[in-house]
């Protein structure tokens, strides 16, 4: 590749989007945790040769409660659809979308590219790898250093073959226990965050105690906690201890299922929070210092979520969760810190 090399200096007090370098402050209200062009089937599934039946009325509820598990829902690579999806958040309000479709979710970055240049949405591509069993079998024998030099290149140079560059690190997949393949991926990140100056966002395995030895790992190699975004935290953690002792730690917490509200998780036997039930998390944690330690997102990786299959698409936070923010008693100030003031703060390279 003979692209020019985005150096360190080139990006600081920058935010990189797939359409090239920003002044963060045009990033506005972003969405910090969504899939836009991907595929998350399971590999097992994916085994089976079977693409699965349409979405309909008749079946919707089968594919977003889990009881109708088929690779038709968990993957979208098509641009004109994700121009439809990413033009309704716009509409609501929505500048800035965060996606983390990483290696193993085959990522798509000229797509995204396009998708941004057609809505006026600015994308963030992540880079480095996503879980164990969605890898590469060829990353089994690569190095530390060979992975972070891939994700230093991924954000400086260009990702997957492609000139267009990442511009934020994840999410790098763990499950719980994790595996020492993830752990050479997560120490990788860490090289990268250093050599980049890029914020990092973690895919935590689902024991409530993961994301915290995630988080201990990272400081112990090195990392800076202050630019780490731990995902997925309202299907992980459920007591306020747990989650004001990982605050503590200076990472970033991540509530990114806003828009799922069902008992029905197919993944882990857990009570799923609906979305008052976040906002009661996030408000501890806004009580105990830490407004500035949180952000928010949906996470949409089935096709049931989005608007043109019967979904809350991109644009439920806004239309939305906003709204009854305010009328929970989140000031102005604490939204915008939220949507617009924390995720500026993490995609300014450092």
């Amino acid at each position: 590749m003979h692209a020019t090399r985005h150096t360190r200096d080139m990006l600081r007090g920058k935010a990189q989007t797939v359409r090239g370098i920003v002044d963060p402050a045009t990033l506005g209200p972003t969405l910090m945790h969504e899939h836009v062009l991907w595929d998350i089937t399971p590999p097992k599934l994916a085994a089976r040769n079977d693409f699965g039946p349409e979405i309909t009325l008749e079946n919707h509820w089968a594919y977003s409660y889990g009881e109708m598990l088929a690779p038709r829902n968990f993957q979208l690579h098509d641009v004109a659809v994700a121009i439809d999806e990413v033009r309704r958040l716009r509409e609501v309000g929505g500048s800035t979308v965060v996606e983390l479709s990483c290696g193993g979710l085959k990522p798509d970055p000229e797509g995204l590219a396009e998708v941004s240049k057609v809505t006026g949405v600015h994308m963030v591509m992540g880079c480095g790898h996503y879980v164990d069993e969605y890898q590469d079998p060829r990353n089994r024998t690569r190095s530390v250093d060979d992975f972070a030099r891939e994700m230093v290149d991924q954000v400086q140079l260009g990702a997957w073959g492609t000139p267009v560059r990442s511009g934020m690190i994840g999410e790098i997949g763990c499950q719980a226990p994790w595996t020492e393949l993830e752990k050479r991926v997560m120490r990788a990140a860490i090289v990268a965050q250093q050599e980049t100056g890029a914020a990092i966002n973690v895919h935590p395995g689902r024991h409530p105690d993961q994301p915290q030895e995630v988080a201990d790992f990272l400081r112990a190699h090195g990392a800076d906690l202050s630019r780490v975004v731990i995902s997925h935290i309202d299907r992980t953690i459920f007591d306020d201890e747990r989650l004001l002792r990982l605050a503590d730690t200076g990472c970033v917490v991540e509530f990114d299922l806003f828009g799922q509200e069902n008992s029905y998780y197919s993944h882990a036997d857990i009570d799923m929070p609906n979305d008052a039930t976040r906002l009661r998390h996030i408000r501890t944690l806004v009580a105990h210092g830490h407004l500035e330690r949180v952000v928010i997102s949906h996470d949409i990786c089935y096709i049931s979520r989005l608007v043109r299959f019967g979904g809350h698409g991109y644009g439920h936070i806004f239309r939305n969760v906003v709204p009854m923010m305010g009328r929970r008693g989140f000031s102005q100030a604490e939204i915008d810190a939220i949507l617009v003031g924390n995720p500026r703060r993490l995609l300014t390279f450092a």
